[in-house]
Formats: C-alpha cells, sequence, structure tokens
C-alpha cells in the first residue's frame, strides 16, 4: 500500500531542515482522507517540537491538484447505514479535519503551502491555515459545497467573512471558480509563483539563515518568496473577482437570503464567469444557501477555535437532517447530476429547519472540540 502522505526532511543552513509533506494520492486529485489527517496531525507536532526543523512545506503529488476537497464517499457509505443517525464515522472524520486545520494556523513555524492545480473544500482548509500561501497560474480554488449538500466549512466561517463586501457569501453560495489572482485578491493566498519555480522556492528555503526568533524566520520565507514573485509576476492571470466586485456587491446586497439568490439566479449579466455561477447555484440546494447565510452571521464575533466547532456541528447536522447524503450520491456515487433536494428552492426552507442545523448534537462539555484553542 503506497503511504498517503509522504514525508521528508532537506538540509538547510545553519544546520536546519526543513520538512516536506507531500499529499501522495494522485487518482483521487489528493483528496483529503482521514488516513492523510492521522499522519499529518503526529508529525506536524512532531516537527513543531523539534528545534532542527525550521520550516514546513506543503504540497500535492502530480501537478494536477494539491488537494481537491475531501474523501466524502466512506462517509456516504456511513450515512446510507444510519440515515438520521449521528455516525461515528462522520463526527470523527469532521472533528480530526478541523484539528488539523487548527493546527496548521497555530504552527509556530513558518508553513510554505504549494497551492498549485485545484485546491478545493478540505484542501482549502490546509492552504487558508498556512502563514505563506503560494498560488500559480494553474491554480484552481473553489468552495463547491452548495453542489453535494453541505457548505463551506474548514474554516471558511472566518476566512469568507474576512473578503470584501459581498464576496464571502457570494463564493460561498455559488462556489464560483478563482485563479490565483482571485486568491490573492480575496487574501486565501499571499504569494503567486510560476509553476516551474517550485525548485526555486525550495533552494531559496534551504538557503535562508535561520534563526531562533519565530517572527524574523517569518519574515525570512517572505523576503524569499516576494523576490521570487516578482520574478515570475508576468505569468500571473487576469482575475475575475475583482473586476465583478461591483455587481457582486450589488447582488448579495437583499435583506435576506431569498431576496439574495432571486437576484443572482435572475441577474441577466452577459458574463461567462458570472453565468456559471448563477448555474452552480440555481441547480444547488437551498439548504445550504441558508447555512451559509446564517453561517457567516453568526461567525463575524466568533474566534477561530469557535467557527471550528460551529462548523462541526452543522456538519453533522448535514449528514443526520440535510441533504448530504443525496448530494454525494447525485455527484460521486450514481454521477446522475439530479440530486432530490428536500427542498425545491431556497424559499421552501424553513427558518425552524435552518435552526436545527445550528443546534449542537452535544453539551458543551462533550463537544469533540470543546477542548481545541483551550
Amino acid at each position: 500500500m503506497d503511504q498517503v502522505v509522504l514525508f521528508d526532511e532537506l538540509e538547510a543552513a545553519n544546520g536546519k531542515r526543513i520538512g516536506v509533506a507531500t499529499l501522495n494520492s494522485e487518482k483521487s486529485l489528493n483528496a483529503l482522507s482521514l488516513p492523510m489527517i492521522q499522519l499529518m496531525q503526529p508529525k506536524l507536532k512532531q516537527w513543531a517540537d523539534d528545534d532542527a526543523i525550521a520550516c514546513v512545506f506543503f504540497q500535492g503529488a502530480g501537478e494536477k491538484a494539491f488537494c481537491a476537497g475531501g474523501d466524502i464517499v466512506a462517509m456516504y457509505k456511513a450515512m446510507q447505514a444510519k440515515p438520521g443517525v449521528l455516525v461515528d464515522e462522520v463526527a470523527d472524520f469532521f472533528s480530526q479535519e478541523y484539528r488539523l486545520d487548527y493546527a496548521i494556523h497555530t504552527f509556530p513555524k513558518p508553513i510554505v503551502l504549494w497551492g498549485h492545480g485545484i485546491v478545493m473544500g478540505g484542501g482549502m482548509g490546509l492552504m487558508n491555515g498556512a502563514s505563506h500561501r503560494i498560488v500559480t497560474e494553474r491554480s484552481l480554488l473553489a468552495m463547491p459545497e452548495v453542489t453535494i449538500g453541505l457548505y463551506p466549512d474548514v474554516g471558511a466561517t472566518h476566512f469568507l467573512n474576512q473578503m470584501p463586501d459581498g464576496c464571502g457569501l457570494f463564493l460561498g453560495i455559488t462556489g464560483a471558480h478563482m485563479n490565483a489572482a482571485d486568491a490573492l485578491y480575496l487574501k486565501l493566498a499571499d504569494h503567486f509563483i510560476a509553476s516551474t519555480s517550485k525548485d526555486d522556492v525550495l533552494a531559496g528555503l534551504r538557503e535562508v539563515k535561520w534563526g531562533d526568533t519565530a517572527a524574523l524566520n517569518q519574515q525570512k520565507v517572505t523576503d524569499v518568496l516576494n523576490g521570487l514573485s516578482l520574478r515570475d509576476s508576468s505569468h500571473r492571470p487576469a482575475g475575475q473577482v475583482e473586476g465583478h466586485q461591483r455587481i457582486i456587491k450589488k447582488l448579495t446586497a437583499g435583506a435576506d437570503i431569498e431576496s439574495v439568490v432571486a437576484a443572482i439566479v435572475n441577474d441577466k449579466t452577459d458574463d461567462k464567469w458570472l453565468a456559471k455561477a448563477r448555474q452552480t447555484l440555481a441547480a444547488g440546494c437551498p439548504m445550504t444557501a441558508h447555512i451559509v447565510w446564517n453561517q457567516l452571521q453568526h461567525g463575524t464575533d466568533l474566534s477561530l477555535a469557535d467557527c471550528f466547532r460551529l462548523e462541526l456541528t452543522l456538519s453533522v447536522q448535514c449528514a443526520m437532517r440535510g441533504d448530504f447524503a443525496e448530494g454525494i450520491r447525485a455527484l460521486l456515487i450514481d454521477k446522475d447530476k439530479q440530486p432530490k433536494w428536500q427542498h425545491a428552492s431556497v424559499a421552501e426552507v424553513s427558518a425552524e429547519e435552518v435552526d436545527g442545523f445550528f443546534t449542537s448534537p452535544w453539551s458543551a462539555d462533550e463537544h469533540p472540540l470543546a477542548q481545541l484553542g483551550k
């Protein structure tokens, strides 16, 4: 059995080393699986505690994807076996995934993440926590959970709320695709570097005169990446989101989610990128739109740890009472792309039903992420 995450340590200056983690499931576009999570969590802890490790570098195997989402087929099977019940496999996967995401966010050393190719769903969670997030001319980012009856999780409660007016809501409910320029504009990435320059990034990191001051080491990494960014800037694609900022703000200005969805779906702007976003929303899960609307309202004042606690509640509720299993069936199991959502439209969803998704199945002490950040 091939190892699903490969670990390596590269010699660097001043007797230091760089830890390299490679998601190694090319066939599944490096989709994040429970075995991957269970390998990375202890390795990150080990590298955090090892004074000789100066920096960590994350990448995906192959050229197509860093990580195209979560491996949700195993969860589907567990949900099918026990419909409407809180299934251990589901709670376990999301709990461990969010713990890993949180560990990356709070890692005491630089984490450089090579966000080349597809970065979606679970891949966005890994990428978002890294201190130095690199995108290339072939990066393709999205949070497309509306197509499977889930919602943007993995810390999106936090990062969608940091975006310019309306963008977090728009991207969360439409699953619209973003490229490298969009990622930089939306603060989902820090540096643009050409895909042919990965070896230069690693060489630059190995040459850094690493010290013992965390803030100085972070700055040294930034300086290396800024230099390569400047050199490679001509390869950077034209953005899509910034040019649409005014219309996104207008379309998402409604007082409730019904009016926002109606505004987007009925928009007649002749534009390919907007048209694709409209289509995805129109075919997407009506409950997802309500969850995203409420999630972003709830998330404005939450700490990062509280965002993950909220998301675990939402994720298990999507599995128990929502359209998650049906969304996976339609997209990945039967592949008929004809999901039978519980509601025919966003307008048909009641406030009571939405409230149920925000109700934790655990007491505060029993919540699997109760100790996160404490």
